[in-house]
């Protein structure tokens, strides 16, 4: 690896370095904002940015991309092309960063932690959710009522209440409830369980 000495940036070869000290010199310089680029390509990018060019058109539907990767990424969109095969499941996705947050139900990493409690996420938002548990942000409104809920499955839920809909059906009887943490309970009525126990002196 090769260290930069004006910062602390890392590369593996030479020529990579060689770019990479472009960015702390003025020969790429954008006269638009400032910024040194790495060279001549990236200073072109740089300058379609501030000018909206957009040299790059999808052949199919006519949308315009200012670099070449942006109109390749689109292009499989139309063509359903996914290059990026999980080796666990074979399951397919068309961007690399789709198939690495993928790998996370395989490898069960969980790096999105809440600063607030214990609890881990697999994705970034999963644990913006679950953090509305300590700020009581509520941002799912019923439509029929003026109850609100923290997240969006809590509030379908609900719509039963106004719907009559009772999904959770008894698979020993012909009874159905509305919320799972119903059924469960009616079957104790089968089952003969008595979780609370009551002791007498």
């Amino acid at each position: 690896m090769h260290s930069c000495g004006q910062c602390a940036k890392c590369v593996s070869c030479l020529h990579g370095m060689s770019y990479h000290l472009n960015t702390h010199a003025d020969t790429y310089k954008c006269t638009e904002c400032g910024r040194c680029c790495q060279g001549g390509q990236a200073l072109a990018v740089d300058e379609r940015i501030h000018s909206g060019v957009t040299p790059f058109e999808c052949s199919v539907c006519g949308k315009r991309f200012i670099r070449t990767g942006g109109l390749v990424k689109h292009g499989r969109i139309h063509s359903r092309d996914k290059p990026c095969i999980c080796h666990m499941c074979d399951k397919a996705f068309s961007h690399s960063g789709h198939l690495n947050r993928h790998m996370r139900v395989h490898t069960g990493d969980k790096p999105y932690k809440c600063q607030m409690c214990d609890k881990a996420f697999s994705q970034s938002g999963n644990l913006n959710i679950h953090m509305r548990v300590h700020t009581g942000d509520k941002p799912n409104k019923c439509h029929m009522c003026d109850k609100a809920f923290s997240q969006p499955g809590h509030v379908n839920r609900h719509m039963r209440v106004h719907t009559g809909d009772k999904p959770n059906k008894c698979h020993m009887c012909d009874k159905a409830f509305s919320q799972p943490g119903h059924v469960n309970r009616h079957m104790r009525v089968h089952t003969g369980d008595k979780p609370i126990q009551v002791f007498t002196a």
